[in-house]
């Protein structure tokens, strides 16, 4: 969920002066966004409003900038808390949790990616980690050569333990003490439609889902 605050301006305002760039954040120089100079000019203008961009209104780009600075503020507030108490960062706690959920207390390293929502690469380099730590160990598929599962060992299960009550008082403080039941129930609800989007149901094909990537 992190994502990098940067100062984005999507607003009709930067479309209309032509200061916007394709990613939709504004320019300084204001020498992007328009279409080009020339005879022909009148027909990329027609083209251009034909496919014009869906620019944020002052009210969305609020909403947009609201979400990015309370979800950067929140996974680093988290995160922190786990390296203070915990010495891992907070994917690491995450994948040890779904390990720990897991019949036999184990997965398939491509369905914990799948789980923890993150890539390949990143997983095998999280588990090498939790590995050194003593936290996980990796045991070979026996109905698949190529396959492994990651296994939650029992010092993996007690770090666990003693780090859960610190994490979840650290999730209740700066999130669901600050919201209402019914607040609680409707950005539950958002972030569900939200996941939804981007992982729609039969995709799990999608070659650009993190964890196939």
């Amino acid at each position: 969920m992190t994502t990098e605050t940067t100062t984005e301006h999507v607003t009709r305002a930067d479309e209309a002066d032509g200061t916007a760039r394709a990613d939709g954040t504004a320019r300084a120089d204001g020498t992007a966004g328009g279409p080009p100079a020339g005879a022909d000019g009148a027909e990329e203008r027609g083209e251009a409003a034909r496919g014009a961009t869906r620019w944020l209104t002052d009210e969305e780009q609020a909403v947009w900038q609201a979400y990015l600075q309370a979800s950067t503020l929140l996974d680093d507030y988290l995160d922190r808390q786990l390296q203070r108490d915990a010495k891992m960062p907070h994917v690491y706690y995450g994948l040890l949790v779904r390990l720990s959920d897991a019949p036999g207390r184990r997965l398939r390293m491509t369905e914990l990616a799948c789980h923890a929502k993150i890539t390949r690469s990143r997983l095998s380099h999280a588990v090498a980690r939790l590995e050194r730590n003593g936290w996980v160990r990796r045991e070979d598929c026996p109905s698949d050569k190529r396959g492994q599962f990651a296994v939650l060992t029992e010092d993996g299960a007690g770090m666990l333990r003693r780090s859960a009550p610190g994490h979840v008082a650290a999730v209740r403080s700066a999130l669901f003490d600050r919201l209402t039941p019914e607040q609680q129930r409707s950005l539950g609800e958002i972030m569900g439609v939200i996941a939804q989007g981007l992982q729609p149901d039969g995709s799990g094909g999608r070659p650009d889902l993190p964890w196939l990537r």
